[in-house]
C-alpha cells in the first residue's frame, strides 16, 4: 500500500491532504536531485582524474625530468650552479686568509687519467743541485709524479703534398706519381676535415655558422656555403654504405621500429611542416653486431614503413601506432612493448599516487627482473627461464587486470590504463615465445634519443633532400656508436679509403 492510499485510509481534512501531497512532491523531486547530483558528481570526479592525469602529462613534458623509476630521487636542476658557486666561495674565502693559516685541504681519490691519452713530460729541476745548507752535491733519490689533463680545441693545420716531375729526354715524356683519388676530386679539405665537419653537425648537433666561427678564431676562413657544399658531397659518397646497411638489417629476424617528428623548412610557406624521422634497429638478443638505420619521410603513414620493410618477414617490436596495424595482417609477426604500457600505470602513479597502478608498477617490475636474470643467457635458456618465470606472472597479472577492471569506471586515467595492456595482450605476452624476442622497444628509443634532443639546436631540416642526407649518416654514426666505435675515428679513415673501394 502506496502513502496515498494510506493517506485516505485515516479521511483526512483535505487541506492536510493537499499539504501531504506537497511534501511528497517535494520528497520525490529532491531523490531526483540527490540521484542527478551523484551522477553529476561522479562523472566530475571521472573528469577530474583525467584532467589530473593530463595536466600530470603537460607539467612532465615542460619541466620533469625522463625519468620513470618508480622511487627516483628527484635531482636538483641547478645542482651544476651550486657546486659553481660553492667553489667560488671556498676560493674566495682561501684568498682572504693569511697563507700560514691555509689548511691543507683534504682530497678525495679520483679516477686515473687515461692510459692511452699521450703523454707530455715537463721535467722541473731545482734552481741548484747543491744543498743549500751545506752545499754538497745533491743525490737523486726519487721523483713526485703529478698529471693534470689538457684539452687542444680544433687545431687546423695543412696537408703539404709534393710530387716531383720527372722527365724522358729520349721520349720527352714527363712522369709523377697520380694524385690519389679523393671524396672531393681537387678540393681542399682533407679526409679529418670533412669528417669533422659531419660529426659536429650531426653528433654534435651544431650548425655549420658555428662552425664557421671556430674556424675564424683561428684566421681560417671556411663560408657557410663552403661547408654545405662538403656535407652535400661527403652524403652522396657515403650513402651506398647506408643502402648496404639497409640490407643487412632485413636479413635480421627482429627488428625495432619507432618513430620522431622533426620540422621541415616549407619556403613557399615562409615557415615549417612536420616530416618524420622514422627509425629501426636491431634486435640485441640476436646475433650479429647492432644495427641502426633512420629514414626521413614527409609523414606518419603506414605506407611508409610498407615501403621500407620491402619483402622483409620477421618480428616487429613496436608501439600501440595504428600504421603498424596492417603489417601484422601478413608474414610479420607483432611484438608489443611493455615500457610503454609500464608507462601508463606509472604516470597514473605519478598523477595521484594510485594503489592499483602502484600494483602493477610492482608486477611489471617482477617481469623485467626476470629479464634481467636471463641477460646473458643462450636464446634457449631464456627461453626456458621465460616459460618457467615470466608466463606464470604474466597470467597471474592479466587476471588481477581483469578483476580490477570490473570495478574501474568508464573513461578514469586508470581505466584506460588497464585497457591498454588488456587490449594488447597478446602481443605483449608473446615475448615469451622465444628467447630472441625482446620485452620492449627501448633499444630504438634509446638510439632516438641523440636525435630528439639535437632537434632544440638545428631546429628544423632545410628540405626533404637534407633530411634524407642526415638520416643516412646518422644511421652509419649511429651504428657505429652502437659498436663502441668513435665516430670520428671511423668517418675519417672510412672517407679515406672510400674513394678506392668499389662500390660492389
Amino acid at each position: 500500500m502506496d502513502a496515498l492510499s494510506e493517506l485516505d485510509h485515516f479521511n483526512p481534512d483535505p487541506a492536510l491532504r493537499e499539504w501531504v501531497l506537497k511534501l511528497l512532491d517535494q520528497a520525490q523531486k529532491d531523490a531526483k536531485t540527490i540521484d542527478h547530483n551523484e551522477s553529476v558528481i561522479k562523472s566530475a570526479n571521472i573528469k577530474i582524474q583525467a584532467l589530473t592525469l593530463e595536466l600530470f602529462h603537460l607539467k612532465r613534458m615542460r619541466y620533469g625530468v625522463k625519468n620513470e623509476a618508480l622511487s627516483a630521487v628527484q635531482l636538483n636542476l641547478f645542482q651544476e650552479t651550486l657546486d659553481e658557486d660553492l667553489s667560488a666561495i671556498e676560493s674566495e674565502v682561501e684568498a682572504s686568509v693569511a697563507p700560514e693559516q691555509k689548511k691543507r685541504r683534504p682530497r678525495a681519490g679520483r679516477q686515473p687519467l687515461p692510459e692511452h691519452l699521450p703523454r707530455i713530460e715537463h721535467r722541473h729541476e731545482p734552481e741548484s743541485c747543491n744543498c743549500g745548507e751545506c752545499g754538497s752535491q745533491l743525490t737523486l733519490i726519487g721523483e713526485d709524479v703529478s698529471e693534470q689533463l689538457d684539452v687542444e680545441p680544433a687545431r687546423f693545420f695543412v696537408h703539404r703534398h709534393i710530387r716531383p716531375q720527372y722527365a724522358c729526354r729520349n721520349c720527352e715524356t714527363v712522369t709523377a706519381a697520380a694524385v690519389p683519388p679523393a671524396v672531393i676530386d681537387g678540393g681542399m679539405a682533407a679526409p679529418g676535415l670533412l669528417a669533422w665537419v659531419a660529426i659536429s653537425k650531426y653528433v654534435d648537433h651544431l650548425p655549420l655558422y658555428r662552425l664557421e666561427q671556430i674556424a675564424a678564431r683561428q684566421e681560417v676562413v671556411l663560408s657557410r656555403s663552403t661547408l654545405a657544399e662538403w656535407v652535400g658531397r661527403t652524403g652522396v659518397a657515403l650513402q651506398p654504405l647506408a643502402d648496404r646497411l639497409v640490407e643487412l638489417l632485413h636479413k635480421r629476424p627482429v627488428i625495432h621500429a619507432d618513430e620522431t617528428p622533426v620540422a621541415q623548412l616549407d619556403p613557399g610557406k615562409g615557415k615549417t611542416k612536420k616530416a618524420y624521422l622514422w627509425a629501426y634497429r636491431s634486435c640485441d638478443l640476436g646475433t650479429g653486431p647492432p644495427i641502426v638505420v633512420f629514414d626521413y619521410q614527409t609523414g606518419r603513414g603506414g605506407n611508409h614503413v610498407k615501403t621500407f620493410l620491402g619483402e622483409w618477414k620477421g618480428s616487429l617490436m613496436v608501439d600501440d601506432y595504428s600504421a603498424y596495424k596492417a603489417l601484422f595482417e601478413g608474414e610479420i609477426v607483432e611484438l608489443a612493448c611493455w615500457a610503454h604500457a609500464r608507462r601508463k600505470f606509472f604516470d597514473l602513479h605519478a598523477a595521484n599516487q594510485s594503489t592499483m597502478a602502484s600494483e602493477a608498477l610492482g608486477r611489471i617490475a617482477e617481469l623485467y627482473r626476470i629479464e634481467q636474470e636471463g641477460k646473458d643467457l643462450t636464446p634457449d635458456a631464456r627461453f626456458t627461464l621465460r616459460q618457467k618465470k615470466a608466463l606464470p606472472k604474466l597470467k597471474a597479472l592479466r587476471d588481477w587486470l581483469i578483476a580490477v577492471r570490473l570495478t574501474t569506471p568508464d573513461n578514469s586515467g586508470a581505466a584506460r590504463a588497464i585497457d591498454y595492456s588488456l587490449k594488447r595482450w597478446e602481443a605483449l605476452e608473446r615475448y615469451t615465445e622465444n628467447g630472441e624476442w625482446p620485452i620492449d622497444n627501448n633499444p630504438v628509443e634509446n638510439a632516438i634519443r641523440p636525435i630528439a634532443v639535437g632537434k632544440k639546436n638545428w631546429l628544423f631540416a632545410g628540405s626533404e633532400r637534407a633530411g634524407c642526407r642526415a638520416a643516412a649518416i646518422q644511421s652509419l654514426l649511429g651504428t657505429a656508436r652502437l659498436n663502441g666505435l668513435d665516430p670520428l675515428a671511423w668517418l675519417k679513415d672510412t672517407l679515406e679509403k672510400l674513394p678506392t673501394c668499389p662500390i660492389s
